[in-house]
């Protein structure tokens, strides 16, 4: 059996700082330094999320939102639960 998972997520391009926080609907908010021209970032954001999981970029896709602030990615190979937990030891600073 495949693990995989989706991310509900609020990108905030052109941001200070890279930083991630979980929203109290569950999803997260992503702040992305990259601007939001001709992908940049979208392509940022799959970046950093392989990063924050801890697995290859080419585990994370993007499903929905291209255009849109508000995305769905997809990432295989790790289930929801092992998702939201690196996700939130990115979010408290770990």
């Amino acid at each position: 059996m495949d693990l995989a998972s989706t991310l509900n997520i609020r990108v905030l391009p052109r941001a200070k700082r890279t930083t991630v926080e979980r929203m109290a609907d569950g999803g997260w908010k992503v702040r992305l330094r990259a601007r939001a021209v001709e992908g940049q970032a979208n392509a940022a954001l799959l970046e950093q999320l392989a990063e924050w999981l801890e697995v290859s970029k080419s585990a994370v896709r993007l499903m929905r939102g291209q255009t849109s602030r508000q995305k769905v990615v997809a990432v295989s190979g790790l289930d929801a639960g092992e998702a939201v937990r690196r996700l939130d030891a990115v979010a408290r600073g770990g």
